[in-house]
């Protein structure tokens, strides 16, 4: 059993907000509340967030990360409340008076918005709100626990494996270099040039990583890809540069995962992607609909990932 009782954290708004044993404890902790998802009203944390609201307060659209957030709450026993961006977020008062009036009402929010500055200042201004990152333009920390799930239950041990990361050097694969890193995973990450991870980030993954774990930056997919455990991708246009989507889709073009990209990988390498998948775009269909795509694993494994999260910010002394 996974002994919940790891020191309490206020926010969750980076996978860097987590030291590697933490986010080591994560994951025992969500592969275990999957397991005792079966149990229903008699899982041993049906009960362990009663008497606690959680605000959701999504500036973004948001299919996966909603709905996997508000059954998570539910499942432990707390209580979800859905609350309104245009009131919510700065537009009416700062975001800062925003935060403390949510501190008198609730136990935490979890934001889906644009920027990373904005939810850090809204943490800052209230030490007793718990604030979780459930995506920002910068980092989308929340995808990442649920990646690394779902590596460790299809290849087992991930110390000393390797992904590649092929296209965007966005927010998730910010987040997903932070946490390969502290897990011990090898990572490539292939971009043109001008869309290549922040050097902040790779300075970051540098400091945290654990085990010999080596961030490498490629511009050619197929150097990247070449005999890895795993390959990720995700959409070339993100939410906010709709208007760029021409010139990335020519941009990108040569960053496509399809059959001839995936056979440069280890046999069997997992398919990997965060969704919305477009098609005919970053994936073609054929590798999308694989045996080896775990697409699906992934957005089930954030409802349990999430799980977690909430248990060690708001229950933390709960024992399975």
């Amino acid at each position: 059993m996974v002994d919940a009782t790891l020191t309490r954290r206020k926010d969750f708004l980076s996978i860097l907000d987590f030291d590697p044993p933490e986010l080591d404890h994560c994951l025992q902790l969500a592969a275990q509340l999957k397991a005792d998802r079966s149990l229903g009203r008699q899982a041993p944390t049906a009960d362990a967030l009663n008497g606690r609201h959680v605000g959701m307060l999504f500036d973004k659209p948001s299919l996966r990360t909603r709905t996997t957030f508000e059954i998570a709450i539910r499942e432990l026993g707390g209580h979800p409340v859905a609350l309104q961006p245009d009131v919510a977020l700065g537009h009416r008062e700062p975001v800062a008076d925003v935060a403390r009036n949510l501190e008198r009402w609730v136990n935490a929010v979890i934001i889906r918005t644009f920027s990373q500055y904005l939810l850090q200042e809204f943490a800052a201004a209230a030490p007793q709100l718990h604030v979780v990152n459930a995506l920002t333009d910068q980092e989308h920390p929340c995808q990442a626990l649920a990646d690394c799930l779902t590596l460790q239950e299809r290849i087992g041990p991930l110390r000393g494996r390797t992904i590649a990361y092929v296209g965007d050097g966005n927010n998730v694969a910010t987040s997903l270099v932070h946490a390969a890193a502290m897990l011990g995973v090898h990572v490539h990450v292939a971009s043109p040039e001008p869309y290549q991870l922040p050097h902040a980030v790779v300075q970051q993954a540098t400091a945290v990583a654990r085990h010999g774990a080596r961030l490498r930056l490629f511009t050619d997919a197929a150097d990247a890809v070449a005999g890895v455990d795993a390959v990720y991708t995700d959409t070339w246009t993100s939410m906010g540069q709709e208007a760029e989507a021409d010139l990335r889709r020519r941009v990108f073009a040569a960053y496509q995962v399809n059959d001839e990209l995936m056979a440069l990988a280890k046999p069997g390498a997992l398919f990997m992607h965060c969704l919305p998948a477009h098609r005919g775009e970053e994936v073609t269909a054929e590798v999308f609909e694989s045996e080896v795509s775990v697409v699906f694993e992934q957005a089930e494994n954030r409802l349990h990932g999430q799980k977690a999260l909430l248990l060690m910010l708001l229950a933390p002394s709960v024992g399975l």
